[in-house]
């Protein structure tokens, strides 16, 4: 397959009919620039040209941590390097705790996680500063519960059941950290395969976005942020947007209110077309 070609699932994906998103499941790949992930990721940047993504896209700072706390709880929090929960526990909600509160359901799949809501470094590459809920200490309970290894997402794409509000983090090979894009690459185009084929992107209502948490540091942060949905035709968007807006589209599919930063910042929504499913 040529890197301009989208592969044969996503061409066929296109007669789904686009419906209100329902349901938003986003994957994070790690410390690379938009031109390097176009060039080092042809399958994913297929996906790109064929549905949507943003030219315009920027993490909101370095390293990792404060950059995984941004999208899924609005702000940084003071955070400024990649330490455990257990020196900086975050005393606020997140977009998961959230969702759950006002009746929405809401899981994160981690690659490499041996036990739920592992709170230290551990199993096959897992990295806690790669699983933001577990910071959260007030939602520890939602976290025990719905932060889960890998395994479970096979099984809730076949089954139909992906959660309104979803989060997947890849391991350290898998997101690009630690081996090459191409791993990264392959890694998700073999999810998005997966995802083509089940109930909730038959649906139409199943939003997949793909961003990384920063650049290597070579550039002004600048990440590829791809949006898969059947309403996206090869749709390229080059206003400026950054996680704040990732976070604010969390909000919108659980329709809660945006939290601390978020709540000013441009909607994805609208920047992309995509309808947000009525309560």
């Amino acid at each position: 397959m040529s890197p301009g070609t989208a592969p044969t699932s996503a061409r066929g994906s296109l007669a789904v009919r686009a419906r209100p998103v329902k349901k938003l499941l986003v994957f994070i790949e790690e410390n690379h620039s938009l031109d390097q992930m176009k060039v080092g990721m042809p399958h994913t940047y297929a996906l790109a040209r064929r549905f949507g993504y943003a030219t315009d896209y920027h993490a909101v700072t370095h390293p990792s941590l404060p950059n995984y706390l941004a999208i899924t709880g609005g702000q940084t929090f003071g955070v400024t390097d990649d330490d455990p929960p257990a020196s900086h526990p975050v005393q606020a909600a997140s977009v998961f705790g959230a969702a759950l509160r006002n009746g929405r359901t809401a899981a994160a799949y981690a690659d490499g996680m041996l036990k739920n809501c592992a709170v230290e470094d551990g199993g096959d590459g897992y990295a806690v500063k790669h699983n933001p809920w577990a910071y959260f200490v007030t939602e520890r309970p939602g976290c025990q519960r719905y932060d889960v290894p890998l395994d479970a997402l096979a099984t809730d794409v076949a089954a139909g059941s992906l959660p309104d509000v979803g989060l997947v983090t890849p391991n350290l090979c898998h997101d690009a950290h630690d081996c090459g894009l191409d791993v990264a690459d392959s890694w998700f185009a073999g999810w998005m395969k997966r995802i083509f084929a089940g109930p909730d992107w038959r649906s139409g209502r199943l939003a997949v976005v793909l961003t990384a948490d920063e650049d290597d540091r070579s550039g002004d942060n600048t990440v590829l942020t791809v949006v898969i949905h059947p309403s996206q035709h090869h749709n390229v968007v080059s206003a400026p947007l950054n996680h704040y807006a990732l976070t604010r589209l969390y909000a919108e599919v659980a329709h809660t209110t945006p939290p601390f930063k978020a709540a000013d910042a441009p909607s994805l929504a609208d920047s992309f077309g995509l309808r947000i499913a009525n309560k």
